[in-house]
């Protein structure tokens, strides 16, 4: 039998050593992690859309003031004290189809300061006039380019389904999406759903209540300290020249940003064009 030697048995302890770190590297990084990335937009949709011909902008804005500290990824931005916006193009193609391009997607953030972050289509089918009809529903579809530092993964997507009731005066919808990084297949869905209770004061104002979570994969979901779940109270307005929607969030588990500020302004930019 060969004897091994004191420094050829260290060599092979270092190299079982390497080796067994490089596995736990590994599946650290492969095994879904209860941090959960920036969003540019935090809006509950309600089924309504641009009349045929109609182009909408909108701005998207949200400031974390008190955020979590470390990024949802290694390379990815920090949430506390970010800003993180898009400007959202949209366009009536018929009185239930709705197409939309996200872009540019912006963010300010500390260590980093001023990214671009990719962009987004959007295709959103609804049942005509919602605003109109007392249950409603529609279903949208979000197709998604990242920028490294803003997303672990290049290509991702949503699938935002939409149901609610006009109760006149209060609203209540239901957005349970479903996000997908075309890894695993339908049971690795990430489902993050999003609630609002709205009261219609008047025609011009409504006041809210939005709920925004995270509770994980299809197959496996989070522990309730890993979910992230936000509360925001919202103030709607509409004027003449731009319809406001305002609000602050603030984190009911650690996993969660303890406040953020949003701030959503929009309107048409050309008149309803004549078939």
């Amino acid at each position: 039998m060969v004897s091994l030697g004191l420094e050829a048995k260290m060599n092979i302890l270092k190299k079982m050593d390497l080796r067994g770190l490089g596995l736990i590297a590994l599946a650290l990084v492969l095994a879904p992690a209860a941090a959960f990335a920036q969003t540019d937009e935090i809006q509950v949709y309600d089924g309504a859309i641009a009349e045929r011909g109609v182009f909408n902008l909108t701005v998207h804005n949200n400031f974390t003031p008190e955020g979590l500290k470390t990024p949802a990824f290694p390379g990815g931005l920090i949430p506390d004290k970010s800003l993180n916006g898009v400007t959202e193009w949209a366009y009536g193609v018929t009185d239930w189809f709705e197409a939309g391009l996200y872009l540019p997607l912006y963010s300010i953030s500390k260590g980093r300061g001023a990214t671009i972050n990719g962009g987004k289509l959007r295709l959103l089918f609804a049942r005509p006039h919602a605003d109109d009809r007392r249950f409603f529903y529609a279903v949208n579809f979000e197709f998604s380019y990242n920028a490294k530092h803003w997303d672990s993964r290049r290509f991702t997507s949503e699938i935002r389904p939409i149901i609610g009731v006009h109760l006149h005066p209060v609203d209540i919808i239901v957005n349970p999406i479903l996000d997908n990084s075309y890894i695993g297949g339908f049971r690795s869905l990430d489902f993050a759903p999003a609630t609002r209770v709205a009261y219609n004061v008047s025609p011009k104002w409504a006041v809210a209540v939005e709920e925004y979570a995270d509770l994980g994969l299809l197959r496996r979901f989070y522990s309730t300290t890993e979910q992230s779940h936000q509360l925001y109270g919202v103030i709607d307005h509409g004027t003449k020249f731009v319809n406001i929607e305002a609000g602050v969030g603030f984190g009911l588990t650690p996993a969660s940003d303890k406040v953020i500020l949003k701030l959503l302004l929009s309107r048409d930019l050309n008149s309803r064009t004549q078939p």
